[in-house]
């Protein structure tokens, strides 16, 4: 990990333990205990069935850039990146760095939100899963250069037993080993999360590290039809894109004129 994961990674074990002294670990599993057997939608099959395979995320801000889209609504946004065509949402979570809520989570549900939603953290420990649970949360983001392989593993059979599916996010070569563990779907983030610099490249460079069967995801960076078009040529069924749209005046409209351009 570099620089700017370090801090975000310290920063988020000290929120979890603040987090968990405000409602213990007991009573949030007892909370999402109640939605045992509601089924989430699978984001994994539907961006396999997808033609774009575009996840739309709800992304207000970024430590790299600041502030984006401060005033962006997550009761309205979501639902409109779903009537312009998303395959999926990614609702950014993380407060301090960038602007998100779990609350969104259930924002874009209460606006009859149908498509899967990712709860996009840096989950470090299972109290965020549950989170994730609660809020209405279809899947999870896990980041390899946030964890041990036994830590992912365990992190990826606790959502299973939530009925939850995982993205699980990688950005080099050697990380790809964690997709030997049998997440639901394979990320390659093209940005470096100790930089936060992009480099598209690195979706081409590592998609033969991937097992041949995964549904594959390239993240960050992505902002040209053209490209979205080579790599889902390649093989990479979804895409997950924020900034591109978020920086824009009406971010569904954005959406819907990138797709048409596919």
């Amino acid at each position: 990990m570099a620089d700017i994961l370090e801090k975000i990674v310290a920063f988020k074990k000290q929120e979890v333990e603040n987090y968990k002294k405000e409602l213990k670990l007991d009573t949030l599993v007892e909370r999402t205990e109640i939605l045992e057997g509601s089924q989430m939608a699978p984001m994994s099959q539907i961006l396999k069935k997808s033609t774009t395979g575009i996840i739309a995320e709800f992304k207000r801000k970024s430590p790299s850039k600041g502030w984006i889209n401060k005033d962006a609504n997550p009761s309205i946004i979501p639902i409109s990146y779903e009537r312009n065509g998303a395959s999926a949402l990614s609702i950014l979570t993380d407060s301090y760095f960038f602007g998100g809520s779990s609350v969104h989570i259930r924002s874009a549900k209460l606006s009859k939100v149908s498509i899967p939603i990712l709860y996009k953290n840096f989950i470090i420990d299972e109290y965020q899963i549950y989170q994730a649970k609660l809020f209405g949360a279809s899947a999870i983001l896990l980041i390899a250069s946030c964890l041990t392989k036994e830590e992912c593993l365990n992190f990826i059979n606790k959502a299973h037993d939530l009925q939850m599916e995982v993205l699980l996010e990688m950005h080099t070569e050697a990380e790809t080993e964690y997709a030997e563990l049998g997440p639901d779907m394979c990320g390659i983030n093209n940005r470096n999360l100790g930089s936060f610099e992009t480099d598209v490249n690195n979706s081409y460079e590592l998609f033969g590290r991937l097992p041949q069967d995964s549904v594959k995801v390239s993240e960050s960076g992505l902002s040209d039809p053209d490209t979205v078009k080579q790599l889902k040529a390649l093989g990479y069924h979804g895409f997950l894109m924020g900034e591109a749209f978020m920086s824009q005046p009406d971010p569904g409209l954005a959406l819907n004129a990138f797709i048409a351009q596919l």
